[in-house]
């Protein structure tokens, strides 16, 4: 049976966006972040990041170094008691320098590939899922999905989009779980 998932954008959920954050040294857990995961697994949501990361296409880091610092996350996660499901990512952006990576991707959000794929290996039931974003493409990627609960992590005031919820803080997330 599919099941349902908390699906987690990285930069400004997961850590604090300081912009093409590739190392450890960079990376810093937003508040709560631990405790919304936990709290999902104990309500029977697989946790699942999935993440753009143009910095890979914009030449800044390279697939190694991503995949260092999301074993070195996932790492962090279970030591706080929560294994992730999965981490998605797409290294693509139409105006990056590596050759390989400078494309538009249907994994790429605001299109819905990398939930899609998600959805596909892990057998996620995404009509029972729910989405966590700071960005408009995040809200839009997860209602392309099908994913109808898309809470957006904004300032005081920003206006909803494609969310059908904005947050100031990922502990208002967990009562929606």
């Amino acid at each position: 049976m599919p099941e349902k998932a908390l699906l987690l954008d990285r930069d400004g959920v997961v850590n604090l966006d300081h912009g093409y954050v590739c190392s450890v040294e960079r990376f810093t857990f937003v508040d709560g972040i631990f405790a919304l995961a936990r709290r999902a697994v104990d309500r029977g949501y697989r946790v699942v990041v999935v993440t753009n990361q143009s910095g890979i296409a914009r030449g800044f880091y390279d697939e190694a170094e991503f995949r260092a610092l999301t074993a070195w996350m996932a790492g962090a996660f279970e030591a706080q008691g929560v294994a992730l499901a999965g981490v998605f990512h797409c290294p693509c952006h139409r105006d990056g320098t590596v050759a390989r990576y400078s494309r538009d991707s249907f994994w790429r959000k605001p299109a819905p590939g990398m939930i899609l794929e998600a959805q596909r290996r892990l057998g996620l039931d995404l009509g029972r899922s729910l989405f966590v974003g700071d960005q408009p493409t995040d809200m839009a990627a997860a209602r392309a999905a099908g994913i109808p609960a898309r809470v957006l992590l904004a300032p005081p005031g920003t206006p909803p989009g494609d969310a059908t919820r904005v947050v100031t803080r990922l502990d208002e997330v967990e009562a929606l779980l």
